[in-house]
């Protein structure tokens, strides 16, 4: 045996162990994700607040990610990703446990907020495994493979921690439901903290003297959370409202002296030029597209399946659990999504399964127009969803890692998460406003039909623009070069 040989099985067996401690972070990840969505109500009450009060909770969630993603991103490239990742599982943690014992709205609030710094995490774990795996023959291969194994766990933790708080709920007070997930984070820390090393890239790249673009991060956060607030405040408000549009106008705008104070930066947060290789830019625009349908479509198939068929004459009339099991399908599908794909890139291209996962979203949300009358058309239709969606959570930032210039790794997978979230935000609030009733009274809530239409539309369309724009990246993008 060679040593080449035996010191890249080393390697291999290295990264092998890395991968499964980053699974345990997205397993955890998946945790926060889902274990909360049940206990809305509960919440609400433990806050004295009313349940349309909880939206803030999302919004400010919302803002805080976006604007920590681009950070932490840049920081990984700087001073390590591993440290990063570290760090921002003690925020998180921090913020669970002060969920769990704050009882005022307002603390609530921003504890919720700070909790989004969980988001960073998948972006920073593509970059580490990329980063540790150029010693071995296919990185990007290698890279594929382990997002569709953190996927999977991100998933699998979504499922069983909506499973574990339907089960607790009653058997516990609410701050110790609270709690539950706090714990986690707190494991997960350990995790991290014990269970995988700085690579030796990230060594090196901290005895460079460099300084953060606190400009840049400025600009940034004042243009996010201009566009993400604004939307908020015209989901909340209404199209008829003058100041939710000067907001977004405002923070659209901001973007322009972000974009030229970047370029005259010789260590930019963003590395704006990135969206310049035809490599990238496509994938960084599926993300904010594809943002659409995997962030800003699920309310609303969630309140379709609830709404009472033989009332409206439409939706599925399904029950609490019967919804629960058709989002659990869907789940279960974005896991099959994600592990297929480091197998069917074994024989096609990458960039022709990215385009292929884009085509299943579009027919999974197009399939709704004329089929969407009972149980099994949806559940079919979110079977094929979310294959597609699965395959695109796990390729995209892998992809961007691969196409991106090695010291720029977690900028380029952040971003990926930083557009798809931007694109979310804005579907929530265009099919909020979609969806509103005016002639509705309290008690009845119920979204219109043409409402849905329109988010099935949008959904399909845009997975259709995303496959269309993946056929301008070059041929072989995001492959490993042949091997002699």
């Amino acid at each position: 045996m060679s040593s080449a040989t035996s010191t890249t099985r080393i390697s291999m067996r290295s990264i092998t162990a890395v991968i499964g401690f980053l699974a345990f972070v997205e397993f955890t990840s998946g945790v926060i994700q889902g274990y909360y969505t049940p206990l809305y109500h509960d919440i609400a009450r433990f806050l004295g607040v009313t349940d349309p009060e909880l939206n803030w909770l999302e919004a400010a969630q919302l803002a805080a990610s976006a604007i920590a993603v681009p950070a932490f991103a840049k920081l990984g490239d700087m001073v390590g990703h591993r440290r990063m990742l570290l760090i921002s599982t003690a925020i998180t943690a921090l913020a669970a446990i002060t969920v769990a014992f704050s009882g005022v709205f307002w603390l609530f609030l921003i504890a919720w907020a700070v909790m989004g710094f969980y988001s960073v995490w998948l972006p920073l774990e593509i970059a580490i495994v990329f980063s540790r795996s150029q010693d071995h023959p296919t990185p990007s291969a290698l890279t594929r493979r382990a997002a569709g194994i953190l996927v999977g766990a991100l998933e699998v933790g979504a499922i069983a921690g909506a499973l574990t708080s339907g089960a607790l709920d009653g058997a516990l007070p609410i701050q110790g439901l609270l709690l539950v997930p706090a714990i986690a984070v707190v494991a997960c820390f350990f995790v991290v903290l014990f269970g995988i090393k700085e690579s030796a890239d990230a060594v090196a790249r901290r005895a460079i003297p460099t300084r953060f673009d606190n400009g840049g991060l400025i600009l940034v956060a004042l243009a996010l959370l201009g566009l993400t607030g604004g939307l908020s405040l015209l989901r909340l408000n209404g199209p008829a409202s003058f100041w939710p549009w000067a907001v977004i106008v405002v923070g659209i705008a901001l973007f322009i002296p972000f974009s030229l104070y970047e370029l005259k930066q010789r260590d930019p947060l963003v590395n704006v030029r990135l969206f310049r290789s035809s490599s990238l830019w496509p994938v960084f625009v599926t993300a904010g597209l594809f943002g659409v349908s995997v962030l800003g479509a699920q309310v609303p198939l969630s309140t379709f399946a609830r709404t009472d068929v033989h009332k409206y004459g439409y939706g599925l009339g399904a029950s609490a659990g019967m919804t629960s099991a058709l989002i659990g399908v869907y789940l279960i599908s974005l896991v099959a999504g994600a592990l297929l794909l480091p197998v069917v890139t074994r024989w096609i291209a990458p960039r022709v399964a990215l385009i292929g996962a884009s085509l299943l979203v579009a027919i999974g949300y197009l399939l709704f127009l004329p089929f969407h009358a009972d149980y099994v058309q949806v559940v079919v239709n979110m079977l094929i969803a979310g294959l597609g969606s699965g395959a695109l959570i796990a390729a995209l930032p892998a992809a961007a890692a691969s196409a991106a210039p090695l010291d720029q790794t977690g900028v380029a997978t952040g971003l990926t998460n930083s557009v798809k979230t931007v694109g979310g935000a804005i579907a929530s609030a265009v099919f909020g406003i979609a969806l509103a009733n005016p002639t509705a009274s309290a008690t009845d809530t119920a979204g219109t039909l043409s409402g849905y239409y329109t988010v099935w539309i949008v959904c399909g369309l845009t997975a259709v623009l995303c496959a269309g724009l993946l056929l301008f990246v070059p041929k072989h993008a995001f492959a490993d070069p042949p091997t002699s």
